[in-house]
């Protein structure tokens, strides 16, 4: 979690004397609990047809599926990046994404790996990295054996443009992934809350 190594160097701080360990807990939950920055604009997020498959408050990712009409498969594993750079966006990380797309009656998926960040002001950027066949007989074998990855940089300019498209009549474009970057900055939050919580815990004396 983003903040965690700041809170720890006060601990220690506080250990040696220098700071109440009590007060710089209790001042950092106040802190989260009155900021709440990802709080905003909450109900007119929506992961649209897409339901939650996984969403531990244990992990950091989530996975959501979807099951077309045509009885197409989309499934989406994300989870948050390192920091970035800009400190004059809304959400400060950017979200890592897979998605696959299989088609009915077939084991082989086309899976896609795509990044969400956060742009100044509102909304956000999604862009795809890149993208690979998955034929069914090297699924069995994937966790010996990763299959080749085609750079999407690399694809045809009119392709690359047709892929983004095939993705958002799949209900993964801009839309969705400002979806996901509140979520799993909301999720974050929530637990580093409850893991200042439970240091308070720990160190508050009992009676």
């Amino acid at each position: 979690m983003r903040k965690v190594p700041a809170v720890l160097r006060q601990a220690r701080k506080a250990m040696l004397g220098d700071l109440d360990l009590l007060k710089v807990l209790q001042s950092e939950i106040n802190h989260e609990l009155f900021l709440k920055p990802f709080q905003e604009n909450d109900e007119s997020k929506s992961f649209g047809d897409f339901v939650v498959d996984w969403d531990s408050t244990q992990s950091q990712d989530i996975v959501l599926r979807r099951r077309c009409e045509s009885g197409e498969e989309i499934a989406v594993s994300a989870l948050l990046g390192a920091e970035g750079s800009n400190e004059n966006v809304k959400f400060p990380r950017e979200a890592f994404m897979k998605v696959g797309v299989k088609k009915p009656g077939l084991r082989s998926i086309l899976q896609f790996d795509c990044a969400a960040t956060a742009q100044i002001g509102d909304g956000c950027s999604f862009k795809i990295h890149n993208v690979n066949y998955i034929p069914s007989c090297d699924l069995d074998s994937l966790a010996r054996k990763g299959p080749s990855v085609s750079f999407f940089s690399a694809l045809d300019q009119t392709l690359q443009e047709e892929l983004y498209k095939y993705l958002e009549a799949r209900g993964v474009g801009l839309s969705f992934a400002d979806s996901l970057l509140l979520h799993l900055h909301k999720k974050e939050q929530g637990q580093y809350v409850d893991w200042l919580h439970k240091l308070q815990a720990i160190v508050t004396p009992s009676e």
